[in-house]
Formats: C-alpha cells, structure tokens, sequence
C-alpha cells in the first residue's frame, strides 16, 4: 500500500488537551490529552477515514497544494457592532 501524508493542525484546548485536525480529509478531527496522545488518536481517525472510502469504493483524499502560513495582525482595542 502506498504512505499517504497529510498535514494536521494540533490546537490547544482552554480545558486541556489537543484537538487534532486534518485539512485535506474534510471532517478528520480528533482529540487527546496529549500531543503524543492526540498524533496517535489522529493517525487512527485518518486510517479509519481511509478504510471507509475504500469500503465504499470512493478514492482517497491526497494532500494537494496544503500551504501553512501564519499572519499577525495587531489589535486595534476597538470592535464594531453589527445590528
């Protein structure tokens, strides 16, 4: 079978633990107490994923054209209401 890689976003939850996301296998989120805990529970849900386009016949997601940036914008202290 061929390695398949993908690119997976680790957030820090405010009550602990991280949710693991994986952007090119829209709906693959996880979690676990731990990063250690979390890059295990995601390599499970992406090779759960897998199987379940496999069983129904559907062809893999690959990971095209996945850039990761990150933009600073500075906080003005001064937000707008919409009615």
């Amino acid at each position: 079978m061929k390695i398949k890689n993908y690119s997976v976003i680790l957030k820090k939850e405010p009550e602990g633990g991280y949710t693991a996301i994986v952007p090119s296998l829209p709906g693959c989120v996880t979690y676990g107490e731990s990063i250690e805990k979390a890059q295990e529970m995601v390599k499970d849900a992406i090779e759960s994923y897998m199987i379940s386009f496999l069983k129904h016949g559907e062809e893999i997601p690959e990971e095209r054209n996945v850039f990761l940036t990150s933009i600073s914008v500075q906080s003005s202290g001064v937000f707008f209401a919409h009615a």
